[in-house]
């Protein structure tokens, strides 16, 4: 069985990780949706609210769960026997920044990172601008999806 792990913050989840996530479906038997906790930062929307959210832009697709973690993604990995990390690339910074990440994971853990090209419609789209947006009384309902954009009355 291939089981993936796509990890990050999603605060909020954006159309771009949906993109990524809705791409890779037919790659893998299973994808993780992993929801790093960091103590350290200060995240706008509750783990709690970030699970609901991702639950429900995926409800009904059984390859798909979502699930929390501390600590490292390989670690984690491990811990669930998945096969891979899953990333999405907007530009050639994302690049260099994961390649070293996925270099280092696969140097400790023999865990192989498989890269996604965001599509051309969403990469622009980041978590921190959607929160600047939100912040700022902002319309963000073009850069998520429905079920974060329920929350809000744009």
């Amino acid at each position: 069985m291939k089981r993936a792990v796509f990890p990050g913050s999603f605060d909020p989840i954006t159309l771009g990780h949906v993109d990524i996530i809705k791409r890779a479906i037919p790659l893998f038997d299973e994808i993780i949706i992993a929801i790093g906790v960091n103590a350290k930062k200060n995240y706008m929307f509750s783990i709690e609210e970030r699970k609901k959210f991702i639950e429900n832009a995926f409800f009904g697709d059984d390859k798909i769960s979502v699930q929390t973690y501390t600590g490292l993604t390989v670690d984690y990995c491990k811990k669930i026997d998945a096969d891979f990390i899953l990333r999405g690339l907007r530009n050639p910074a994302d690049f260099e920044f994961e390649k070293a990440i996925a270099q280092t994971n696969r140097k400790l853990s023999g865990i192989e990172t498989v890269f996604l090209l965001t599509s051309a419609e969403t990469s622009f789209i980041s978590s921190s601008i959607v929160r600047d947006i939100m912040r700022n009384g902002g319309d963000a309902s073009e850069l998520i999806p429905n079920s974060v954009e329920n929350k809000f009355d744009f």
